[in-house]
């Protein structure tokens, strides 16, 4: 039988969380450094090392929590009734998901496409996502030729490449809300 979390251990990482949200306010995600979180936190480094494996485990409860909370704001909105419907309710994640390349990194090692062994915060936030939007594709004005749990998929896929060439020399110049709409133009509504 699992021993019942102690309230001290709970409140300790709640201090460590808003101690670290309050350093990414103040320098950002880059920026944090495992010393500022503890200093503000008032606890020891071995305190920190006993919540969080490193900076980067930090960084995934920390980003996919601004993920799943994007998400919600996500599936309370209406069914989208075209893609520019889709992209302007994708758009306030895709500049969290890309607010700095740093947190891109993070996401894209913690998707779970790194072969990562654990599943956490930003790996789960990948596949409600696709929960999310299946229901909108198989209600909306969009191709039902494909399943919609494969829709979704192709719909995230193109939302990942379209954030990642944010970050491209050659292919920066290109708006986000420009290229995402391209691409789900060409996989929801094709034309023949």
């Amino acid at each position: 039988m699992a021993k019942a979390v102690q309230q001290r251990t709970l409140q300790t990482r709640a201090r460590l969380v808003a101690a670290a949200q309050e350093v990414i306010a103040d320098v950002g995600y880059e920026g944090l450094r495992v010393e500022q979180v503890v200093l503000r936190a008032g606890v020891a480094k071995g305190t920190f090392f006993a919540h969080f494996r490193d900076k980067d485990a930090l960084m995934d409860q920390l980003i996919g929590a601004g993920i799943d909370a994007h998400l919600d704001q996500i599936e309370a909105l209406a069914t989208p009734q075209s893609v520019a419907e889709i992209v302007e309710a994708f758009m306030p994640l895709m500049r969290f998901m890309t607010c700095e390349r740093y947190v891109f990194d993070v996401i894209l090692r913690h998707s779970g496409a790194a072969a990562i062994s654990e599943i956490g915060p930003i790996a789960n936030t990948f596949g409600r996502h696709v929960e999310v939007v299946a229901p909108w594709l198989a209600k909306g004005p969009f191709r039902k030729d494909i399943d919609g749990m494969l829709l979704a998929e192709g719909v995230q896929a193109f939302t990942v490449q379209a954030m990642s060439l944010v970050f491209c020399a050659l292919h920066a110049e290109v708006d986000l809300r420009a290229r995402l709409t391209l691409y789900l133009n060409a996989w929801l509504t094709p034309k023949g």
